[in-house]
């Protein structure tokens, strides 16, 4: 099966700047719909926001492909006396990693106002204590580039406690194939899916199993697919991660044994391996003990399923991310080729 690794890189990039924090993701959602009418294919809404696609398959033997679309984020908490924002986290960034960096502030009237996420020391000609102090929302704050000199001034802008903040991506993608940016985890995989969608098109493919696209937008606080359809098997596709004690590369589809939420369904895993062996892919088996998924997810729902976990290997998750092109097509060309040989 031909991938279209420019289609998935042009869609990439494009959903990565559309921003996506939990519980903000109608935006995003509505692009993505646009990509599944583009293939003619059935898709509702669930009333918490998730997406459903539907592709029919050769059986009724029904296999969910999960990637979620809702990003890490921050929300205004509280404004200083001197105009600056507090705030509070969604989900789990790397705040070292957000020292310095630009945002957005969106008011509830959809008016942008752009700042910057600083140290509350970020002088190192006035603060000693401008290198050392641990950074954390309780000391950070949110420079706006406005001219506010106290709160009444920041109000006046509109801004309020519960306005959304968004982190400045940083897409870029690099003449030797790298995709670095925030938040791979896990649009990356979103436009991996429909690389999938895109070369069953191409190629008149009919998958064996029929696939419930489910694209979840509340996986980073923690139940963004813990209502799903009834499944069969579900394979949650998210970022693989890379560091000390594990094998997966930037290049590798990796296929996770276990995370924190407990093992993985056995047979799966084994034929996910054995697939990516036969088709000469590059893969790693891991071991993810600070991880979970989608999957993860809709287990805890109480639902009754056999689950797996691959993605691309992704390099520095939840700060600035990236991943190479090679890592997404061994991850389309492995789900192509768990959906398109003889059911087990």
């Amino acid at each position: 099966m031909k991938i279209d690794k420019a289609y998935i890189v042009s869609l990439a990039e494009e959903i990565l700047k559309i921003p996506s924090p939990s519980g903000y993701t109608d935006l995003v959602i509505e692009r993505i719909e646009q990509e599944a009418n583009r293939f003619n294919l059935t898709h509702e809404r669930t009333r918490k926001g998730n997406l459903i696609i539907t592709v029919p398959g050769k059986t009724d033997h029904t296999l969910g492909l999960s990637v979620h679309v809702d990003t890490l984020g921050a929300m205004v908490r509280s404004i200083t006396e001197r105009g600056a924002l507090r705030f509070t986290s969604i989900g789990g960034p790397s705040w070292p990693t957000l020292d310095g960096e630009y945002c957005t502030v969106r008011t509830r009237d959809n008016k942008d106002i752009t700042g910057t996420f600083l140290s509350t020391s970020p002088a190192v000609h006035v603060y000693k204590d401008a290198n050392t102090l641990a950074r954390s929302p309780e000391n950070m704050m949110v420079r706006l580039d406005e001219v506010v000199k106290n709160k009444k001034d920041v109000e006046a802008l509109g801004i309020e406690v519960g306005n959304y903040i968004f982190f400045d991506p940083k897409t870029t993608i690099t003449q030797s194939g790298f995709i670095k940016s925030r938040f791979l985890d896990d649009k990356v995989n979103v436009a991996s899916l429909f690389g999938l969608i895109k070369a069953y098109h191409d190629e008149n493919i009919t998958p064996n199993q029929t696939l419930k696209l489910i694209i979840s937008t509340y996986e980073e606080v923690g139940h963004g697919a813990a209502h799903i359809p009834d499944l069969e098997e579900f394979i949650a596709i998210d970022m693989g991660c890379i560091g000390e004690d594990l094998s997966c590369t930037e290049y590798d589809v990796s296929i996770c044994a276990k995370d924190s939420s407990g093992p993985y369904d056995y047979t799966m895993t084994s034929r996910l391996s054995a697939l990516a062996k036969k088709h000469t892919l590059n893969y790693a088996v891991d071991i993810y003990p600070y991880y979970g998924s989608d999957v993860s997810a809709a287990r805890r729902g109480g639902h009754d399923f056999k689950g797996a976990l691959i993605g691309p290997g992704v390099h520095a998750s939840h700060g600035m991310e990236r991943t190479h092109v090679d890592a997404l097509e061994n991850t389309v060309k492995l789900l192509a080729a768990y959906t398109t040989t003889a059911i087990i």
